[in-house]
């Protein structure tokens, strides 16, 4: 926690939830998190690169731990893909929606950390006031992976329909070919369209954040006394128990609505 000595409540959450940010250029209004750049590549490194190394020295017979561990994971993205994606998903959609599912449980699950050291750590260590350690509880990280996925929507539809077939779905469905319902057709389309990132982006980093303001919360409780403390550390190892259901489904959503999205691209109204 950074050294503060009139620390109120405010200035606790404050100090937590703020990003640390590079302006390219000044009075521009591009600004880069520094800190959940970082982070993020730094996970996604370690969990594919991790599941790269055992796969790469995966062996017949008895597999090692290691190996059986990234098996099971393998095998349960892959069924899950199967029941919901009817093409060929061994090429792009499995391996996807593996590494979605992995880069955004890696992400969410620092949200387990202890706050408060995680920033002690941060500031005397490393020097840095400001540092979340969450990717997904900024919504920077979880629109752009909603709106990566909306390309691929866009792509795989004008993928297999072409342009024109995708055009024509655009203007056609779900009302009718008569030229009086393009408009409106499209108004539909384009509602659900935008809807899609959108709803994608804000279920994860709802439900993340929610989770960090708790964590906050609990650890303000935990300053204000010697019951404070015992109820605030006890209230705050369950929560965070609990919180692993939750980072673990909310990857598991994000992941499945990417397999649900890239599938409806593939088929036609």
């Amino acid at each position: 926690m950074a050294s503060n000595t009139e620390l109120t409540p405010t200035s606790y959450i404050d100090h937590h939830l703020t990003n640390l940010t590079f302006q390219i250029k000044e009075g521009s209004f591009w600004v880069l998190h520094v800190d959940t750049l970082i982070t993020s590549v730094i996970l996604g490194v370690i969990s594919l690169g991790f599941i790269w190394l055992v796969v790469r020295k995966a062996t017949p017979g008895v597999p090692s731990k290691r190996q059986a561990f990234v098996e099971l994971a393998v095998e349960f993205i892959d069924n899950e893909v199967k029941n919901t994606f009817h093409g060929d998903r061994s090429v792009f959609v499995a391996p996807t929606a593996l590494t979605i599912f992995i880069w955004v449980l890696m992400m969410n699950t620092m949200d387990i950390l202890p706050i408060d050291i995680m920033a002690w750590i941060y500031e005397h260590v490393f020097g840095l006031h400001n540092w979340r350690t969450v990717p997904t509880t900024d919504v920077n990280t979880t629109f752009a992976l909603a709106l990566s996925v909306w390309f691929l929507m866009i792509f795989f539809n004008v993928k297999v329909k072409g342009l024109g077939g995708w055009l024509h779905e655009l203007f056609c469905t779900p009302f009718g070919k008569n030229p009086l319902l393009w408009i409106l057709n499209l108004l539909f389309n384009f509602i659900e369209y935008v809807s899609k990132p959108l709803s994608h982006s804000l279920r994860l980093f709802g439900n993340i954040y929610a989770g960090e303001i708790i964590f906050l919360l609990l650890g303000m409780w935990a300053a204000t006394g010697i019951s404070g403390t015992i109820f605030g550390t006890l209230l705050g190892a369950g929560w965070a128990i609990f919180h692993i259901l939750i980072v673990t489904l909310q990857a598991f959503i994000f992941m499945m609505l990417t397999v649900v999205y890239i599938s409806m691209a593939h088929e036609s109204h």
